[in-house]
């Protein structure tokens, strides 16, 4: 896949990009097999955009987050991060990359230290990069408590004493207390009611203005998607299927993966229900993948040429944009 955006734009970039696990067994403990939970991506992140990795539970999007902040070490590829090649870093180098890459966590109970108070555990990730003196410090973290919509009194409390809606605001006031450029946003808004949904949304479209923030927004809720994002990308057992504009992904749906996606999301306008039928089948073991199109077991337009060949990452054309890709042999027919 390649539309690249000018070298000023990109700020984040992968190229065949895999995070393999081995799977022990036997009674020395031997290697047995190999989970290929990230399997040659490559994709691209402009400044300032949002780009959403869609796909169901398995798919690979979460270790996808964790290997482009680093918290876990690619088995292979290239990443680059302000066209540095962040695989090659040492450990000192990754520590101050950090300073602009941040995580917001799917779980907003478990991400915070329920032995810290909301005050130290902003504070936190200035302390360790040394920026600021303690009573710089202790201002900052007020002015991030106040940024996300909670007061400076509220410092001194711990994380129990708080709703699910205002820790996800604490762990975003942590995520932007280095000042971040890039925020990977792992399932952001799925511990949380409906109703508080609503308020994080808006909150993150204000900090992205406000800070000038890029994020890579991982999620299976569509709605969430299709507002929130700039740019999808739809993975399938450790892999892109289709990619391309909100528009392109939506409207002009060109892989049986993604079209069965959309069609099984709810929708809450009773007038426009259709019949949302599910996806067949279980999603195939990333230890032992089909041959083939990984999708065609489950796939109602495979044929004899899906079983066997891996189909490549090509351009959609007809009626989409440049960046509409999709890997599927029958992409025109669907």
């Amino acid at each position: 896949m390649s539309t690249s955006a000018p070298a000023s734009d990109l700020l984040l970039e992968s190229r065949d990009l895999t995070k393999h696990y081995p799977v022990r067994g036997g009674f020395f403990s031997r290697q047995a097999a190999v989970v290929r939970a990230v399997d040659g991506l490559s994709f691209e992140v402009r400044r300032g955009e949002t780009i959403a990795l869609v796909g169901e539970s398995g798919c690979g999007k979460s270790t996808l987050g964790r290997v482009l902040v680093r918290l876990e070490d690619p088995t292979s590829g290239l990443l680059r991060f302000g066209g540095v090649n962040t695989t090659a870093l040492s450990r000192r180098e990754i520590f101050a990359l950090r300073r602009k890459i941040q995580m917001i966590f799917q779980d907003p109970y478990s991400s915070l230290n329920p032995r810290m108070t909301i005050g130290e555990i902003v504070r936190e990730p200035l302390e360790i990069h040394r920026m600021g003196r303690r009573s710089e410090q202790e201002q900052r973290v007020e002015g991030l408590l106040a940024e996300v919509g909670l007061s400076g009194e509220m410092m001194s409390r711990y994380p129990h004493e708080f709703s699910g809606g205002q820790r996800q605001r604490i762990g975003i006031a942590r995520a932007l207390a280095l000042d971040p450029e890039l925020i990977v946003a792992d399932e952001p808004l799925s511990a949380l009611d409906v109703s508080v949904q609503a308020q994080v949304i808006n909150l993150l479209v204000r900090l992205q203005r406000e800070h000038n923030l890029t994020y890579v927004l991982i999620s299976h809720d569509l709605m969430v998607v299709e507002y929130l994002s700039d740019r999808v990308a739809i993975m399938y057992l450790g892999k892109i299927v289709e990619t391309g504009t909100r528009e392109d992904v939506f409207e002009r749906t060109a892989h049986p993966y993604t079209r069965a996606l959309i069609a099984s999301s709810p929708v809450p306008d009773p007038a426009q229900r259709g019949e949302a039928r599910p996806i067949e089948g279980e999603i195939p073991s990333p230890i032992n993948p089909p041959a083939g199109c990984a999708f065609h077991p489950r796939c109602p337009f495979a044929i004899d040429e899906c079983r066997m060949a891996v189909p490549p990452l090509e351009p959609v054309g007809k009626k989409s944009s440049p960046e509409h890709f999709a890997a599927c042999i029958r992409k025109h027919e669907i």
